[in-house]
């Protein structure tokens, strides 16, 4: 049986500002890093027998590791589009927005809907690629959202919508709203 996986497919090309100046600090301190592990891989280098020197199999690898994310980081940044301003309508579900949920067992969660390359940014980060961000993009407070799982049809009901920086994201409601 061959190796052969088809391509994944593109996740969506937008982030908010926050996430983008995030994902350029990264590529400045990889590249920092980056000229650090070179100085440690020649200095191990020049120890002699490379084939049984675990520090420069080490640092060979560290090497190719950075190297990758600085390829992707150099092939996305200009890719991704900024969203910089919130939406017009904020009483719907759109990039960016801090939602609350709620299911009938009256678990809540909250989340925030960002692009795919910061989801791992933000505490609650969800990617709108996801299912859950996919069927929240477009409802209001109120509102129920059905998602498939795996594990069967999850519902969930939206408690709140907001749209405050990710540095200071509101606190959930402490009552379900009434309807």
């Amino acid at each position: 049986m061959g190796r052969y996986r088809p391509p994944q497919p593109k996740s969506t090309a937008i982030i908010t500002a926050w996430g983008f100046a995030q994902l350029q600090r990264e590529l400045k301190a990889i590249w920092k890093k980056r000229a650090e592990v070179t100085q440690a891989l020649a200095a191990a280098a020049a120890e002699g027998d490379r084939s049984e020197n675990a520090e420069y199999i080490y640092r060979k690898k560290e090497l190719r590791e950075l190297d990758r994310r600085i390829r992707y980081l150099q092939k996305r940044l200009p890719d991704l589009q900024v969203v910089r301003e919130r939406p017009t309508d904020e009483s719907r579900v759109r990039f960016a927005a801090w939602v609350w949920l709620e299911n009938a067992a009256e678990e809540r969660a909250c989340y925030r809907l960002v692009g795919p390359d910061e989801t791992g940014l933000h505490p609650g980060g969800i990617s709108v690629d996801a299912p859950l961000a996919k069927a929240l993009l477009g409802k209001g407070v109120d509102d129920e959202v059905q998602v498939r799982t795996p594990a069967g049809t999850r519902e969930w009901w939206l408690l709140a919508i907001h749209y405050q920086p990710p540095e200071a994201p509101p606190s959930p409601p402490a009552e379900p709203m009434e309807q």
